[in-house]
């Protein structure tokens, strides 16, 4: 007989003082604990009775809870960096602050005009076409009448559709993931426990997802879904209609483990297969099955035996004329899984991390892979960019964050804390200045971490600098792009070259793994075990820091008020603390 599917809710705790954040600029308090339920395995999907104690049995994959954060209102984001106002009564610290503020507002403008300038990705191909001024489409199957054997059930408020265009403007919706189930979630309203939407898949787990922030509005939303059977669907969920991509995996059937829309872009994402390539969807496009058009297939097979960090292989490209179906690209990077990938700030390039161990930069508008950087061991499982783009920061299996400079295509600083794998790094662009950063991290040691670096401020080894001054008088010597190094078969880069030859610009430059003794460390200034599950998800707003772990644990804590006025001078004196921590653990 099938065994009926008894559903609990999600539950809602306001801990009484329990773990606050203690910061440098205040105390940030824990608001609530949003406890998801779990659903049990569908009846088809019954667990059978081993009596073999020593038997394992198979589980689905799973991602934790991952939560995309949106809003359809005209709620203002991160217009600049954080740029915080002095205190002191010193006019000339005051007017020196105010213009360093304008600086800071010209910088961001021409940031902002920099992202705006960046073409969109295969405008030179007019077989991909902008869909602009078109009207808005939207997926044609009903979600609540579908006779689709991949949707067990959903559950729907009556208010749903009537929600978005009555709540406040400024509030915050949730989408989240749990297993088997997809939760529409109102984070600003009072019953933040009651999903405006429960969609529960057969056997499928959803293990990633996005919102289209170019598309989305009071009465539209584009959401789009990765699945562990590899699976993709496209979902609205205001009128409660999806489309599937990738069914039964047409295009690729490994499992879709990180999502994102292309920034701009109405209708082309990008999805990360198990199988280590990155395959650009349309979401109004049919599905047919991928045969690669690359000619040099078996050469490149060849390569990427004898060379598999130099993998970047161009299946199919987004110049490519045959543009009917799905997929419009494909990249392939390695035999391993991507775990995730991150846009930079001015649109233009792709950081990858894989389970090989190695983070990848692309230059994803002319599809050309620049830079392959390593982990000290172990795979990398997350990435963020810094607010400005000058930096990326990378968490692993190797228990450590990683800072590394995009300008100087190097490591330069690695971020002791972790005790177990880090699974989730972000920036909080409002503690963030042209100077000092703030980011935080969260592991399978159930820690929440935060960290801050000022980079004129950490430690630089004296073997580092002595290094450094050989490379430039070796430079002077040698104008070769590239060239082998007897001892460390290091690739190097000129970049000062006043030549710009087609080679030059499609050369990737693989780095050699920076020992420890010769890069900075630097401790966090706040470490935290948060629960009792591993921690897989990381975000900061404006107004809160949110987690959400393995279990279903998503928690908020109310950011400091007394942090709002901080002066620039305390954020200096905090990273300038942590860095003199730095200097002593190195030594």
């Amino acid at each position: 007989m099938p065994v009926p599917i008894i559903e609990t809710n999600n539950i809602i705790r306001h801990p009484d003082g329990g773990c606050p954040l203690q910061v440098g600029e205040g105390t940030y308090e824990l608001l609530n604990d949003l406890h998801l339920a779990t659903p049990p395995p569908h009846p088809s999907e019954a667990p059978v009775t081993n009596p073999n104690p020593l038997a394992t049995i198979p589980t689905p994959l799973t991602s934790g809870v991952k939560l995309s954060l949106f809003t359809t209102g005209t709620r203002k984001g991160v217009s600049r960096l954080y740029s915080a106002r002095s205190r002191s009564s010193d006019l000339r610290v005051v007017k020196e602050s105010d213009r360093e503020g304008s600086q800071s507002d010209s910088r961001s403008d021409s940031a902002h005009q920099s992202q705006a300038s960046a073409p969109a990705f295969g405008e030179g191909n007019p077989t991909l076409a902008s869909k602009d001024g078109l009207k808005r489409r939207k997926p044609k199957n009903n979600v609540l009448k579908s006779g689709s054997s991949f949707i067990s059930r959903v559950i729907l408020q009556d208010s749903t559709s009537k929600r978005p265009s009555e709540r406040n403007p400024d509030g915050i919706f949730a989408f989240a993931n749990i297993n088997r189930a997809f939760q529409w979630l109102d984070l600003s309203s009072k019953n933040k426990e009651e999903p405006l939407c429960k969609i529960l898949f057969t056997k499928a787990h959803m293990l990633c997802h996005d919102v289209n922030e170019s598309t989305k509005s009071p009465s539209h939303i584009d959401v789009v879904m990765g699945s562990s059977f590899g699976d993709i669907l496209w979902y609205e969920p205001i009128s409660q209609k999806y489309a599937r991509i990738n069914k039964k995996g047409t295009v690729n059937n490994f499992p879709a483990t990180h999502i994102k829309w292309i920034p701009g872009s109405e209708s082309l994402f990008i999805a990360a297969h198990a199988n280590g390539q990155l395959i650009v969807y349309d979401k109004e496009k049919d599905d047919a099955v991928f045969i690669p058009e690359t000619e040099s297939l078996v050469d490149g097979e060849a390569a990427a035996k004898a060379h598999p960090q130099r993998i970047f292989q161009v299946l199919k490209s987004v110049n490519s004329r045959n543009q009917k179906t799905n997929p419009v690209a494909v990249w392939r990077f390695s035999n391993q899984r991507i775990n995730q990938f991150a846009f930079s700030p001015d649109h233009r390039r792709l950081a990858i991390v894989i389970e090989d161990g190695t983070m990848r930069v692309i230059d994803y508008l002319n599809e050309e892979m620049t830079d392959v950087f390593s982990s000290y061991y172990g795979g990398l499982i997350c990435v963020c960019w810094s607010p400005d783009g000058k930096y990326i920061i990378t968490g692993g299996q190797d228990d450590l964050v990683s800072i590394w400079s995009v300008a100087e295509h190097k490591i330069i600083a690695r971020c002791q804390g972790h005790n177990s794998w880090v699974s989730a790094v972000a920036f909080d662009p409002w503690r963030c200045d042209e100077r000092n950063y703030r980011f935080g991290s969260v592991g399978d040691d159930c820690r929440l971490l935060l960290w801050d670096f000022n980079v004129g401020m950490l430690p630089r080894p004296k073997a580092s600098s002595a290094r450094q001054r050989s490379s430039v008088v070796v430079g002077t010597h040698h104008l070769s792009r590239r060239r082998t190094d007897s001892t460390s078969n290091r690739v190097r880069s000129d970049s000062n070259r006043s030549e710009n030859t087609e080679d030059s610009s499609k050369e990737t430059v693989c780095h050699p793994v920076e020992p420890r003794a010769m890069t900075a460390l630097l401790p966090p200034i706040m470490s935290k075990v948060v629960g009792e599950d591993p921690l897989c998800w990381l975000g900061f707003q404006e107004d809160c820091i949110l987690t959400s772990s393995l279990e279903g644990h998503i928690r908020t804590w109310n950011r400091s008020r007394e942090g709002v006025n901080d002066s620039r001078a305390d954020l200096s004196t905090t990273a300038a603390s942590g860095s003199v921590t730095a200097l002593t653990d190195s030594v």
